[in-house]
């Protein structure tokens, strides 16, 4: 039975391939049933990053997103939108719409270089990261 009651929260990010694709698969599975959330990026990149689905299938949980525009969600009610790009790299995209603003900074993994193996385990810990902050900060919300 669906939860009417349930709150939303829309991850923003540059390009909704790696960072706000997790947050948006992490906290629908381990919070879906308090929890609806959304992902989008200022300028997206069209897909979502094979190792970010790796990273999240080596939790359990298999990712359908796709890469979409914040442009699609304005004018929508989140109780929550929160930035998880790393301030100090790169500009984190401005929400206009409506809800609480909060900002959870990550690197981005897509920028990661060296071996395979030395890759994904940056993906991994991006993911770990999001995993524990985002559910603490929503937990407490």
């Amino acid at each position: 039975m669906s939860n009417p009651q349930k709150r939303k929260v829309l991850f923003l990010c540059t390009g909704n391939s790696c960072r706000s694709q997790m947050a948006e698969a992490i906290v629908n599975t381990r919070l879906g049933e308090t929890w609806q959330a959304f992902s989008a990026g200022t300028q997206p990149t069209g897909y979502v990053h094979p190792l970010a689905l790796r990273a999240l299938a080596e939790i359990g949980i298999e990712h359908h997103g796709t890469s979409k525009s914040a442009d699609q969600f304005r004018g929508q009610s989140f109780d929550v939108v929160i930035t998880v790009c790393d301030d100090a790299a790169e500009n984190c995209p401005v929400w206009l719409g409506q809800g609480q603003r909060a900002h959870l900074g990550f690197p981005d993994p897509a920028k990661a270089v060296g071996t395979e193996d030395e890759v994904m385990a940056i993906f991994r810990k991006v993911r770990d990261d999001i995993s524990q902050q985002v559910i603490e900060y929503l937990k407490a919300f």
